[in-house]
């Protein structure tokens, strides 16, 4: 029996490792969106491909680690694996994300006894798909870029050039793409490193003994937290705007149900696979559940394999939850408007637990060009801050990024400016963007950009039709708006699309806030006078929707 002082010091040198490996990858990726955003995930397994420790990045990257892997050592073959092997993952099917998701693990061997797996996944920026930048109107897979089923970059510690060389003549951004190729390795190499020390300071079988221990008492932890929460079945739907080929709305529905001792998130009754990249793999529609089923279970404690024992995912093959070949699966917004919509499903047998909907989606806008002082491609993206949903106790908080994206950060606009031919008029929270309420939703922002060079703007939104949701008689807020050459005969509102752009144009980005909770009527006034000092709510509306039902 493993004593719990050797479990928690194993438990945190595990998770020390792989915060390790995040600092190596953040100090040397090329890409603005590693570095800066935090596009990625890291995950170490245990000889069983159990996870037993994560880093912060995104959420459902960690979890489309977990599926990625199985799969990529499956289709490789374990006894075909060897010290210093590292293998490229990236067919959306079987890498549950896009194909510029690329996933990257490698074996890790004491002598030669395999203990383990590290796993690094991050964007890159370009792989040859049909446009530069981002795909935004895929039909099949095939137009989203070079396909890596599980391939080895490095052998047996020896990088192989001839894949290596493949990618470089694949890419538009080639130094940036080999760049953060090997900053991902770097970054294995760094766990691999640590973890044979681990093993050699506690032994094999302590490390073991300990991963399994962590394991048993996550899976306890999360029965208990099943068993406290509401029993029941609960559905709901919600919207995409579009498939991004034709201008139909995408319908997306779950059926969550608790109860004994398992969760079921079900996405019946969902649009069948669609012409455009919105279909979502299902390791990606597996990993957004698993965001929501740890949040309203053991949210405070460190992921491993254990907590998701009692979660199961359905989705049938070839609907919009589940894309098989050739299905386009390029733009994966649709996780993060399908995590709002679990929650949704969730908040009708537990509203006292959960918050109102954040600003619904991801709010993310590209430029593409070529920059005037190197003469090279550029392609950098940001994904806009949204204001977070009100709760039963609170107001919510914002603008900040979605609850999908966890750790993950915007660019910064020194990075923007200097990588790009944007400039930024105007960055502010937006008044009244927060959906009314006893307590209200956190504000949304307002940008305005100026082009400075000619090029493209991508805008990457899925939710600019319907409204975030509200809770218990609070007031649903503004969707997002992307506005194209504001102020013009030309000006129009788009979601997601490719603009030619040129010196002097425009773009207004308007992101929505959170959702109400509650009755505003019932707001505290001395709250409401707060909140129109600090701009969060004009006057007007304040006369408007916290008139006092008993003054």
């Amino acid at each position: 029996m493993t004593d719990g002082t050797t479990v928690e010091v194993v438990r945190s040198h595990l998770v020390s490792v792989a915060e390790e490996m995040r600092a190596t990858l953040v100090r040397t990726s090329f890409n603005p969106v590693i570095y800066e955003v935090h596009d990625f995930g890291i995950s170490i397994y245990d000889p069983r491909l159990r996870l037993v420790a994560e880093s912060t990045g995104l959420s459902r990257f960690l979890g489309a680690n977990d599926y990625s892997i199985r799969k990529g050592v499956e289709y490789v073959g374990v006894e075909n694996l060897h010290p210093g092997d590292v293998v490229l993952l990236n067919y959306p099917y079987w890498n549950a994300a896009h194909s510029y998701d690329a996933t990257l693990f490698a074996p890790v061997f004491e002598g030669d006894v395999l203990i383990g797996f590290v796993c690094v996944r991050a964007h890159w920026m370009d792989l040859g798909a049909k446009d530069p930048g981002y795909v935004l109107d895929s039909t099949d897979m095939h137009q989203e870029g070079l396909i890596f089923p599980g391939t080895k970059v490095v052998s047996r510690g020896e990088p192989v050039r001839e894949i290596h060389e493949l990618i470089r003549f694949n890419s538009r951004m080639p130094n940036e793409v080999l760049g953060d190729l090997h900053a991902q390795i770097a970054a294995l190499r760094t766990g691999e490193r640590r973890l044979v020390e681990l093993s050699a300071r506690y032994g094999r079988d302590t490390v073991a003994a300990v991963i399994d221990t962590m394991i048993e008492v996550a899976e306890a932890s999360t029965a208990d937290a099943l068993a406290a929460l509401p029993q029941g079945s609960w559905t709901a739907e919600d919207w995409l705007d579009d498939d991004g080929i034709t201008d139909d709305p995408v319908k997306m529905r779950v059926t969550v149900t608790i109860g004994d001792g398992t969760c079921v998130v079900d996405f019946a009754g969902s649009s069948p696979a669609v012409a455009g990249p919105v279909n979502l793999p299902l390791g990606a529609t597996i990993a957004t559940a698993r965001v929501a089923f740890k949040a309203i279970t053991t949210p405070a404690e460190a992921t491993n394999a254990g907590h998701f024992t009692a979660l199961t995912v359905r989705a049938e093959p070839g609907t919009l939850f589940h894309a098989v070949y050739p299905a386009a699966t390029f733009t994966q917004w649709t996780g993060t408007v399908a995590l709002e919509l679990i929650f949704k499903a969730l908040a009708q047998g537990m509203p006292e637990r959960l918050a109102a909907s954040s600003g619904g989606d991801v709010p993310g806008f590209m430029m593409v060009g070529v920059h005037p002082d190197t003469g090279r491609l550029f392609a950098v993206s940001n994904n806009e801050p949204v204001g977070w949903g009100a709760t039963p106790r609170h107001d919510g908080i914002g603008p900040a990024n979605h609850l999908a994206q966890t750790q993950a950060r915007n660019t910064p606009i020194e990075v923007l400016e200097a990588k790009t031919g944007m400039f930024f008029e105007r960055l502010e929270i937006r008044t009244d963007s927060g959906g009314a309420g006893r307590f209200r939703g956190g504000p949304g922002l307002r940008r305005d950009i100026r082009f400075v060079t000619e090029g493209e703007f991508l805008s990457v939104i899925k939710k600019t039709r319907s409204r975030p949701w509200a809770l218990d008689g609070g007031c649903e807020p503004e969707p997002n708006q992307v506005i194209v050459f504001p102020g013009t005969d030309r000006e129009h509102r788009v979601s997601t699309r490719r603009t030619a752009v040129s010196p002097g144009d425009r773009v207004t980005l308007l992101t929505a806030g959170g959702g109400g909770h509650g009755d505003p009527r019932d707001r505290d006034p001395q709250a409401v006078r707060d909140d129109v000092a600090e701009g969060y709510v004009s006057a007007e509306a304040a006369r408007d929707l916290y008139e006092r039902k008993n003054p």
